[in-house]
C-alpha cells in the first residue's frame, strides 16, 4: 500500500508540473504583441494630428500672430477692429519724441533686416515686401521723369552734368510717416473672464495731407507683425514711451500699447462687407465720425452689460 501511495504521490507531481507549463507558455506570446502595435499606432496619428494643426493662421488653436494667445474654445466674444493714430496728438507724441520715433525704429529695422514688410495687414493673405520695394513706397513721387542710366550717359556725353544733380532720389523721412493703423482683435476670455486688446499689425502709412504726396491719398508703405515688432524694440534703448511729465518713468513702446496710452479712432469694424465706417455711410466724412464713436460707445456697452446680467 504504501509503494502505491507514493506511485500515485508521483503522478500527481507530474501532472501538476505539466499543467503549470502549458499555462505559463500563452501567458508570454500575447503580451508582446499588443505593446508593440500601441506605441506605433497613436505616434503615426499624433504626427498626422499635429501637420494638419500647423497649416494656416491658427497652429493648436492658437492664433500664431496673437501676442496674448488665447484658445479658440476660450473665446467667447470676437471682433477685429482696425484703428486710425495720428501721431501729431499730443497724446500719441511720447511715440514720435525726436529721434526716437517709432517709425524711424520700423524702418530701420527693415534696412537691416530683421523686420519683415507685407503687403498688407492681413499677414498671411499678403506678401513680404522685398527691400526695394519697400525703398520705393518710401519715395517721395516727383513731377519731373526720372532719367534712366542709359540717359544720363547721353545726356553727359553730350555735356549736360546737370543730370548729376537732379538725379537724387528723396524719400520720406520718419518725421514725416505720421499715420499709423493698427489692426487687434477685441476678444472676451471664457476661461479668465475678462477682456483682452490682442494686436495683430501695424502698418505704417504715408499721410494724404502731407505736402510732397502730390496724389492726394493716404498710401500704405508697409504693415508689420506686431510680435515682430516686440521682438526689434525689446532690447532697443531707442524704443521708448517718452513720460513729459517725468524722465525718469519712460516706458518702452511695448508697454505704453499694453497700457492702451495712445490716442486712436475706429475706422473699421469686422462686418460681412469688409467695408469701412465711412464707406457704409457713403463716404461722408462727418457721419464716419460720427459712426467711430457710436462703435466704441457700443463695445464698451457690451463689455459692461457682460457684468451686469
Amino acid at each position: 500500500m504504501k509503494k502505491l501511495s507514493v506511485i500515485l504521490l508521483g503522478l500527481l507531481l507530474n501532472a501538476g508540473l505539466i499543467w503549470a507549463q502549458e499555462t505559463e507558455t500563452p501567458t508570454t506570446e500575447p503580451t508582446t504583441t499588443p505593446t508593440t502595435e500601441s506605441t506605433t499606432t497613436p505616434t503615426t496619428e499624433s504626427t498626422t494630428t499635429t501637420e494638419q494643426a500647423a497649416t494656416g493662421v491658427i497652429i493648436n488653436g492658437f492664433n500664431k500672430y496673437s501676442v496674448r494667445p488665447v484658445h479658440e474654445s476660450d473665446i467667447m466674444f470676437k471682433k477685429t477692429i482696425i484703428r486710425a493714430v495720428d501721431l501729431r496728438e499730443k497724446q500719441n507724441k511720447p511715440m514720435f519724441s525726436k529721434n526716437k520715433e517709432i517709425t524711424k525704429l520700423l524702418i530701420e529695422a527693415v534696412e537691416r533686416g530683421d523686420l519683415k514688410p507685407y503687403a498688407s495687414d492681413s499677414l498671411e493673405e499678403g506678401r513680404i515686401f522685398t527691400i526695394d520695394e519697400f525703398r520705393e513706397n518710401m519715395k517721395i513721387p516727383s513731377d519731373q521723369a526720372e532719367l534712366t542710366e542709359e540717359e544720363k550717359a547721353i545726356a553727359l556725353a553730350n555735356g549736360d552734368s546737370s543730370v548729376l544733380v537732379s538725379s537724387g532720389v528723396n524719400y520720406y523721412f520718419p518725421r514725416d510717416l505720421y499715420q499709423l493703423q493698427i489692426k487687434e482683435d477685441l476678444i472676451f476670455d471664457k476661461q479668465r473672464s475678462r477682456m483682452y486688446y490682442d494686436v495683430h499689425a501695424l502698418t505704417m502709412l504715408v499721410p494724404s495731407d502731407h505736402p510732397a504726396n502730390i496724389k492726394g491719398i493716404e498710401m500704405t508703405v508697409a504693415s508689420f507683425c506686431y510680435r515682430d515688432v516686440l521682438k526689434v524694440i525689446k532690447d532697443n534703448p531707442n524704443a521708448i514711451w517718452f513720460n513729459p511729465q517725468n524722465d525718469a518713468q519712460h516706458k518702452t513702446i511695448a508697454d505704453a500699447v499694453e497700457l492702451r496710452l495712445f490716442s486712436s479712432y475706429i475706422i473699421k469694424v469686422s462686418n460681412p462687407d469688409d467695408a469701412y465706417l465711412v464707406d457704409i455711410y457713403g463716404g461722408d466724412q462727418i457721419k464716419g465720425i460720427m459712426a467711430s464713436q457710436w462703435a466704441a460707445f457700443e463695445l464698451l456697452e457690451y463689455e459692461h452689460n457682460l457684468w451686469e446680467f
